[in-house]
């Protein structure tokens, strides 16, 4: 008589399985540094496009700021005589603010394009901000993207940055690309094409942003160090310096909304990011960044205890 046995059926939690599928697919993406990987999720997807108007107002140099027609885009422009920048209606306590922006090739040292989340006119002096910032350059080099967190200003008299930067896998100059900052209770995650470049964790109360802010863009001179240090000044035999955003999205808890508003989620499971998008994440880090201030040892990282 011959007896067969079945196999015995192997039983994974699914915690152990996302441990032995994140390696795969961070190996996978990793050794194809060449190609921008799948972003795991198309979060800009599923956030409808707004008019300027609707969630915007001008907040400075009103001259150097044109609006189209149809209110899908914006230009901004610096010159000798002054910069620009816009203001949200309204201040959130969380949500995903996104637009899509094309930058000015050419010379462009010394000029600072951003979109950032801010409190300062709020709390002047002791304010939280995040930003998405585009240091320009000079011919032959490539624009730095820069991500940076600052919480409740800071004590000793400082304000202590939590810069990351990157140089871009494409052209930011002959294209429009969509940026974005997703802010929630426990995260804040940087997009760019909805691929996360850099997911900032609450770790502790006293290093993560919690009150209410305003989304900006703006446009002005950072020439005493937005280009290597400060080494190379914004140069205005090339002004006018311009770029143009479009494809607004905004969506999350204004600083007034119910407390069932709920945050936006960054992944189809909700917090944090899926197994696909923390490979991607992994990809953008691996290949593209250049700068990450828990690896500069210069720094006193007694001020940045998240490190």
């Amino acid at each position: 008589m011959h007896y067969h046995h079945e196999p015995p059926h192997l039983h994974l939690h699914p915690s152990a399985c996302m441990a032995l599928l994140i390696p795969l697919l961070v190996f996978l993406v990793l050794h194809s540094a060449n190609a921008q990987p799948s972003p795991g999720y198309p979060l800009s997807s599923k956030i409808r496009s707004s008019r300027f108007y609707q969630g915007y107002r001008n907040l400075w140099g009103p001259q150097h700021q044109s609006v189209s027609r149809d209110q899908s885009s914006v230009t901004v422009w610096l010159d000798r005589s002054s910069g620009s920048g816009f203001k949200s209606i309204r201040p959130y306590r969380n949500g995903y603010f996104g637009t899509s922006i094309k930058l000015q090739s050419d010379y462009t040292a010394g000029v600072n394009t951003a979109f950032y989340l801010s409190n300062n006119e709020a709390h002047p002096g002791f304010h939280d901000e995040v930003d998405i910032e585009f240091l320009g350059t000079t011919p032959g080099k490539p624009y730095t993207l820069q991500t940076n967190v600052y919480v409740r200003g800071s004590g000793d008299g400082r304000v202590i940055g939590r810069e990351m930067r990157f140089h871009l896998w494409f052209d930011p100059t002959a294209a429009f690309h969509h940026y974005a900052i997703l802010w929630n209770p426990d995260e804040i995650i940087f997009f760019v094409d909805d691929v996360p470049i850099r997911r900032y964790a609450r770790k502790i109360e006293a290093t993560f942003p919690d009150r209410p802010m305003w989304v900006y863009g703006s446009i002005w001179d950072a020439s005493s160090w937005a280009t290597e240090n400060g080494k190379y000044k914004a140069d205005y035999r090339f002004q006018p310096f311009v770029a143009r955003f479009t494809d607004f999205k905004i969506t999350g808890c204004s600083a007034n909304a119910p407390s069932s508003c709920r945050p936006v989620p960054a992944s189809p499971s909700g917090y944090g990011l899926s197994a696909r998008q923390y490979a991607a994440m992994q990809w953008a880090q691996r290949n593209h960044m250049v700068y990450d201030y828990c690896h500069d040892y210069s720094r006193d990282h007694s001020l940045t205890p998240e490190c």
